[in-house]
């Protein structure tokens, strides 16, 4: 019988619960696997106290929150963690485990220093836009233990909720309950982990090959999230703020923004308009930016608020769904490629017949027409 080396630590074990699986711990469990203190850690499902109590880390089970311990559960009675002040939903498993170790796993994503001041950004920003959601089912999951509700019937309540892991994972609706959601979402993450999860007439399932290729789907996304924010949507903070800077070169109003380079720009243009103290008559009503594609400028109308469909003004009701020789007809200016039919966006072949089309309405008046 071989035996460890005086020299070879012992392997770490990384222990999460039996039976049913979630995006949550499928997560945690891949964090930590991007860490070198666990990349070689030995996975464990199991529900055994004793067992347990051997594990390296042990997530979403074992009844405690002690991070001294490397103990993440978040189902017992008294929990009440949540990220930080300025956040009041309770974390999931996927919340404790980035809570204490996100930025290092940040850090090995990204390539980036741990004194990066970048990293903290990215930090926040994951937490908000990808964590967050998970915790918000758990709630929900545990509510429909309780009381009896047949998984087929659970998965169906819960489908309709584009909620990601804390929110997911705590049960929290996006919406107000007297809302009926328009349309069923049942690509959502949680969704699709759930259906990993052996169905009702599946017999023989390899309960940890499934957990397994749960985790490879949670993380792979995750780390392309993470990317995404780390190298697209955070340098594009700097174009933002600078086109904001130049805007009043544009248009003595101020109220027309050009990006010479196309980017994410809604969220930041926000961020920044209240940063900055922006007056609401001298933020900007129309963003311009060429379409590297079809080699062609477009004018958009921006709005109320970044996830928002609502536009601050639209472009003009009479060019709406007009396209090309009519719409330059309609509007007198050459170029004309189209409007959408919403009014919140439309294209010409030049930057300069966009910035007219933009200008001419700021102060369109159908009345006038």
């Amino acid at each position: 019988m071989s035996t460890l080396s005086p020299n070879c630590p012992t392997p770490k074990i990384i222990a999460t619960h039996s039976g049913s699986f979630h995006a949550d711990e499928s997560l945690a469990v891949y964090m930590l696997k991007l860490l070198p203190e666990y990349s070689n850690a030995e996975i464990i499902r199991t529900r055994d106290a004793a067992v347990l109590e051997t594990a390296s880390i042990v997530v979403d089970v074992g009844g405690e929150y002690v991070p001294e311990r490397n103990r993440f559960d978040h189902h017992q009675r008294e929990f009440k963690e949540t990220f930080d002040d300025a956040h009041d939903i309770k974390l999931s498993s996927a919340g404790l485990v980035y809570k204490h170790f996100g930025r290092d796993v940040i850090s090995v994503i990204l390539g980036w220093a741990k004194e990066d001041p970048r990293l903290e950004v990215v930090y926040q920003k994951v937490y908000d836009d990808v964590i967050l959601a998970v915790s918000l089912g758990v709630f929900l999951s545990m509510a429909f233990r309780v009381l009896q509700i047949p998984p087929l019937l659970s998965q169906q309540i819960a489908l309709p909720l584009d909620m990601q892991y804390d929110g997911n994972d705590n049960g929290v609706s996006q919406y107000p309950a007297d809302i009926k959601p328009k349309y069923r979402n049942g690509s959502s993450i949680a969704s699709r982990v759930s259906r990993l999860n052996p169905w009702w007439n599946e017999k023989g399932v390899d309960y940890m090959e499934r957990f397994l290729r749960a985790v490879e789907m949670t993380g792979t996304e995750f780390v392309q999230s993470v990317r995404y924010i780390g190298l697209s949507w955070l340098p594009a903070r700097v174009i933002v703020e600078k086109a904001l800077a130049d805007r009043f070169n544009v248009h003595p109003s101020g109220t027309i923004i050009v990006f010479n380079t196309f980017c994410p720009w809604k969220e930041h243009l926000h961020a920044l308009e209240a940063e900055h103290n922006i007056e609401e008559s001298k933020k900007p009503i129309y963003a311009l930016y060429e379409d590297d594609t079809a080699k062609q400028w477009r004018v958009q109308a921006v709005p109320v608020a970044p996830e928002s469909f609502q536009s601050r003004k639209p472009l003009p009701e009479p060019w709406r769904g007009v396209r090309d020789q009519a719409l330059s007809d309609l509007t007198g200016i050459p170029g004309g490629v189209f409007v959408h039919a919403s009014g919140f966006i439309g294209g010409n072949q030049t930057k300069e017949g966009a910035l007219a089309m933009a200008t001419n309405a700021l102060t369109f008046d159908v009345a006038a027409q």
